[in-house]
This record gives C-alpha cells, sequence and structure tokens, in this order.
C-alpha cells in the first residue's frame, strides 16, 4: 500500500526494527518515538518514524547523542537480503 509515494510498514518491518536495535536505550527511544506518532493520531511507518527521528537528531546536544539518532535512523533503511 502506498501513501505519496512512501510504502506503509508492516507490522514484521517494525518489530524488526525493535529487535535490531542493539541497546536498550534505543529501544526505549523506538518506543517513545511509536508512542508520539500513535498519541498524535498519525499512521505508523517509516516516514514518521523517520521524521521523528530527524527532528530529535537536530536538537541534539552532544555527539554520543547524535550518533544514537542517527544508527537508529540508518536501522529504518537496512533491508534484509
Amino acid at each position: 500500500m502506498r501513501q505519496h509515494g512512501y510504502t506503509t510498514l508492516p507490522n514484521a518491518d517494525i518489530a524488526r526494527y525493535f529487535s535490531e536495535a542493539s541497546l536498550p536505550s534505543q529501544q526505549e527511544t523506538l518506543g517513545r518515538v511509536v508512542v508520539e506518532i500513535l498519541r498524535a493520531g498519525r499512521t505508523l511507518n517509516r516516514k514518521a518514524i523517520c521524521t521523528k527521528l530527524l527532528a530529535r537528531l537536530e536538537h541534539a546536544d552532544t555527539s554520543e547523542e547524535k550518533t544514537h539518532f542517527q544508527e537508529l535512523i540508518r536501522l529504518l533503511f537496512v533491508r534484509d537480503a
């Protein structure tokens, strides 16, 4: 299913993102982002997650925070072979 040029994420893809998040803090961050999206009544998809993570990256104060958000964004675009 396509919406505005982006595919919606099947539940399996979303679960894969959470399972690939190696640090508990990565899973916590993804969880917070997902909750924010759902509470706002928005559709949970790759674009929404990426937009939230990019906004957090923009406002990151430390290099560790920037690395943290960059790694989570990278996970959104990794495809299994």
